[in-house]
């Protein structure tokens, strides 16, 4: 699979902030393009933002996408020149648009999806997406070791998204045959990619 596209997230932060007035609480966006990102890729057999998964007492958690949300250090110079044209920390737990959504980035599907998410999740809030976000299995695979807390958090597996949980909610029902199909051409083309970065 592809690396991360920065802007990508970042536009979907933006898009993301817009449903709310263009101010959003940070775990409520982290957790909006988690379900994004995992319903384009049991669709299209690819992420929105090609970020990194982990799973934390909260629920799932997209890694560069919050460092950039954070202004953390390990977010890149390049990284957080780009989201300072577009999005600025507003306190401790919020975001603000500052910048014009720019849908160019994307395409026609990931904006389809976006959309699809917000509509469908964007009125619960972050609490209610965490405890969500509970009942999925790429995140309950790690539910008993995140209750130890030690350590606080653990790496997903992005083929984990392609598993149903026990209550699958309908906007991730997809036809079992196609949804196989999309994950095996998912799976060939990310471990051949994988296999051309070994030295």
């Amino acid at each position: 699979m592809k690396g991360f596209n920065y802007k990508k997230s970042v536009q979907a932060l933006a898009l993301i902030a817009l449903s709310e007035q263009g101010v959003m609480n940070k775990m409520k966006a982290i957790k909006l393009i988690w379900l994004a990102d995992r319903l384009h890729l049991r669709r299209y057999g690819r992420t929105i933002t090609g970020d990194t998964y982990f799973a934390l007492k909260l629920g799932p958690i997209a890694s560069n996408t919050r460092d950039i949300l954070e202004a953390s250090s390990f977010a890149s110079d390049e990284e957080t020149a780009y989201s300072n044209n577009f999005i600025k920390q507003e306190g401790k737990n919020y975001y603000r648009l500052i910048g014009d959504f720019n849908a160019k980035v994307f395409s026609k599907t990931d904006v389809e999806v976006l959309k699809m998410i917000i509509a469908e999740y964007g009125k619960m809030d972050q609490f209610d997406l965490s405890d969500f976000s509970h009942r999925f299995p790429e995140w309950k695979k790690w539910e008993l070791e995140l209750k130890r807390g030690n350590p606080s958090r653990y790496p997903m597996e992005i083929e984990d998204f392609f598993i149903d949980p026990v209550e699958n909610p309908k906007v991730f029902q997809e036809d079992p045959e196609m949804l196989e199909n999309i994950k095996d051409i998912f799976l060939k083309k990310h471990y051949s990619e994988d296999a051309t970065t070994v030295d």
